[in-house]
């Protein structure tokens, strides 16, 4: 079951790419993304990773360090990050204790399979340790931005503003009409 705003962020100590230990605790006092994601060099991990790039900057200027988790290899990070210049630290979790502890761990389907993995999920630390906003099932699409925004709200005192969600157009009853006709 994953976390949920308001709880208390579970303490972790993991691997980055370098073989660096990093902890929660290493954080304190600035808000952290910790953004769980199954595969290095995948295409939504991939557009996910580049949309935190590419947003880093305002990120950091908002006080937060982003933190990317995957069941991955140190070597496989190396590449990753490498490959796509991210800029900021990749957490290893082969044995997806991480994942576990955050609730981004479970059953998914694949073309009718079912199996165990890393569910896409966000969490936005804040300073004082407590869970801010969870994003427990992501879209890769405008989801640094909602993150950015649900900072600056939390910053500000005001509640988050719900995630985007494309808006499906509905055709005008005229045309409506015409269909019904044909």
């Amino acid at each position: 079951m994953a976390v949920t705003a308001g709880q208390k962020a579970p303490a972790f100590k993991a691997k980055d790419q370098n073989g660096a230990l990093v902890s929660l605790a290493d954080f304190k006092g600035k808000y952290v993304v910790l953004y769980f994601y199954p595969k290095d060099n995948t295409p939504g991990c991939t557009v996910e990773a580049c949309a935190f790039r590419d947003d880093h900057s305002h990120l950091t200027k908002a006080g937060a360090v982003v933190l990317g988790v995957s069941p991955d290899s140190e070597k496989s990070h190396q590449n990753f990050i490498a490959k796509f210049n991210l800029p900021f630290p990749l957490l290893v979790d082969t044995d997806h204790s991480l994942a576990e502890a955050y609730g981004a761990w479970g059953e998914k389907s694949l073309y009718g399979r079912k199996f165990l993995g890393i569910i896409r999920s966000t969490f936005l630390i804040a300073p004082d340790g407590s869970i801010a906003h969870a994003w427990p099932k992501v879209k890769v699409d405008g989801h640094s931005e909602d993150v950015l925004a649900a900072i600056e709200a939390h910053q500000s005192g005001e509640a988050p503003a719900p995630a985007k969600k494309p808006v499906a157009k509905k055709a005008a009853p005229a045309a409506k009409a015409a269909a019904r006709k044909k």
